[in-house]
């Protein structure tokens, strides 16, 4: 997001942070697509609220709360497609006086294709079909009391496996799980409290090619959120709460240390000045068990102008805890491309540091809705592993602060609705930058390019989506030398026929142009392939 690492952007399902703790980042793949209602972004630094990980945004997931039918409503939904592809899923849904429910299961099945080419980056041979498996349940359930307090508890999880190409390992039985308990009221009419406590689970075990077990690795999160949101008059609110993390792990491998915790007090506060003037501003305290205090803050404003033009500016810094692998990986002795390769982790390694600046245009003109965003992001002990050559047949690597990161960019949004068809075009400029040797950073675009259109006739919705990207750098792993990717076009199109009221059919081709991509180096993408499902609804 925004040109920052994946382990940059802070992840949330039903308001529980979940992720590898060994990693350092969050599976999304492993995420039942069929159990969510919505997803919210927020993007730029959000360490001032949330925390560690929060450079590049936030991700909010939701699961599906149910519907405010006092019957019970239910949805099914089946389909198959290209690569052998089959999901199922249903959902029962309800209220039932001052409580709701919502229960779903699903399946999703495929063969899928040959993962990496010969001798790539995953420095394996294996021309065969990789497949994936997830099988998930998820729950949420509620109840509202006659003062208006609320108690609600949501349940995830899927279960599955995963196959990919190596010489090492080449396929992970996984289990992804999120459980949250939630309870809030008012203390006083302008006084919401809210409590939360939830975990997050996940646990991958790794098999050989042989199907030998290669390793386990298991993740855990405990959360704690305390939060009061007080509004003090119509134009002044003020959020204060605290927060509490312990990660833990248990693993094949003997960690130098299985377990951190971090603290955290925050404050915020929403106002509004002189009738059109907005400010938000916010500041957070953390005590992380690895590395010790960090402080960080974040402050906004914005003008909504009588034109219809609303400029903005942001300010905001944010960090990132190495992760667990970073830290306290242990030694590991093991042959590479013919060198004995040592890795082991970094207990003195530093948080990863960014600040950011950001201006805005937003702009709504007889129904013309568009937004122009500039920002630019200093990112400074950046975690990167350092090699050393102890002989040539043995080499060290160990993770270390040594880059420094510079990243500009630039986002335009547009939305229109013309002869019915409704438009919307997304363009992103970036340049991110090793700030010592002026390179671009690997794996990042530079220009990116997407345009949705949509329109309904009668019975039938339409709609088309266009995505171009440029060109990126990467690494060829049998020389270390930089290669360029190259850039590419894909076209998608979808269309729903609504047979009656209760039944729905919904059809997918995607990549029509067949284009041959990679977004990484040697990695395949899907060719030409479609997916067509049956939908109920009562």
């Amino acid at each position: 997001m925004r040109g920052t690492n994946s382990d940059h952007v802070l992840v949330l399902v039903d308001g529980i942070k979940m992720g590898s703790v060994t990693l350092g980042t969050t599976f999304f793949e492993f995420i039942p697509i069929d159990q969510i209602e919505r997803v919210e972004i927020i993007r730029g630094p959000q360490s001032s609220l949330y925390g560690s990980e929060a450079i590049g945004g936030v991700i909010q997931i939701f699961t599906r709360k149910g519907s405010h039918s006092e019957s019970p409503k239910f949805t099914l939904d089946a389909g198959g497609g290209n690569y052998g592809t089959l999901k199922a899923s249903g959902t029962v849904s309800g209220q039932w006086q001052n409580s709701w429910y919502n229960f779903g299961a699903s399946h999703y099945n495929t063969e899928g294709f040959n993962a990496c080419q010969p001798n790539g980056a995953c420095f394996a041979n294996e021309p065969d079909a990789d497949g994936y498996h997830n099988t998930a349940v998820n729950g949420r359930v509620g109840h509202r009391f006659d003062n208006n307090a609320e108690i609600e508890g949501s349940f995830m999880r899927s279960a599955g496996r995963t196959e990919f190409d190596g010489t090492l390992q080449n396929k992970t039985k996984f289990i992804n799980q999120v459980a949250a308990l939630t309870g809030s009221m008012y203390f006083l009419d302008n006084w919401k409290s809210t409590l939360r406590l939830g975990q997050s689970l996940d646990k991958n075990d790794n098999f050989s090619p042989n199907g030998a077990f290669f390793s386990r690795f298991d993740s855990i999160r405990w959360n704690a959120t305390w939060l009061n949101e007080i509004t003090l008059n119509d134009d002044h609110k003020v959020g204060l709460g605290t927060d509490y993390r312990l990660d833990e792990i248990d693993t094949s491998d003997n960690y130098q240390k299985k377990s951190r915790y971090d603290v955290g007090v925050f404050g915020e506060l929403h106002s509004r000045l002189f009738d059109d003037h907005f400010i938000n501003a916010s500041l957070r305290w953390d005590h992380n068990e690895a590395f010790g205090d960090y402080v960080t803050g974040n402050i906004g404003w914005r003008y909504n102008s009588p034109i219809g033009i609303s400029p903005f500016a942001n300010f905001g810094n944010a960090f990132k805890a190495p992760s667990f692998n970073s830290l306290y990986f242990p030694r590991l002795n093991s042959p590479f491309q013919g060198t004995n390769f040592i890795y082991q982790g970094n207990p003195n390694l530093k948080p990863e540091e960014s600040t950011t600046v950001e201006v805005g245009l937003i702009g709504n003109h007889g129904g013309y809705n568009w937004e122009a965003r500039a920002f630019h992001t200093n990112t400074d002990n950046l975690i990167d592993n350092k090699t050393t050559l102890i002989n040539p047949a043995m080499s060290f690597t160990q993770p270390e602060n040594i880059n420094k990161a510079q990243i500009d960019g630039l986002e335009l949004e547009f939305s229109k609705q013309w002869f019915g068809w409704n438009n919307k075009l997304n363009m992103t400029w970036l340049d991110p930058r090793d700030r010592a040797t002026n390179v671009r950073l690997l794996r990042w675009y530079q220009k990116s390019l997407s345009y949705d259109l949509s329109r309904s006739f009668g019975q039938f919705d339409v709609g088309a989506f266009l995505l171009a990207q440029g060109n990126r750098n990467d690494i060829d792993f049998n020389n270390g030398s930089t290669v360029k990717v190259g850039g590419y076009v894909t076209l998608d199109l979808r269309a729903t026929y609504h047979i009656d009221k209760n039944w729905t059919i919904n059809a997918k081709l995607n990549n029509l142009l067949d284009k041959q991509y990679q977004t990484v180096n040697t990695y395949n993408t899907a060719d030409r392939n479609f997916f067509v499902s049956i939908h109920y609804d009562n």
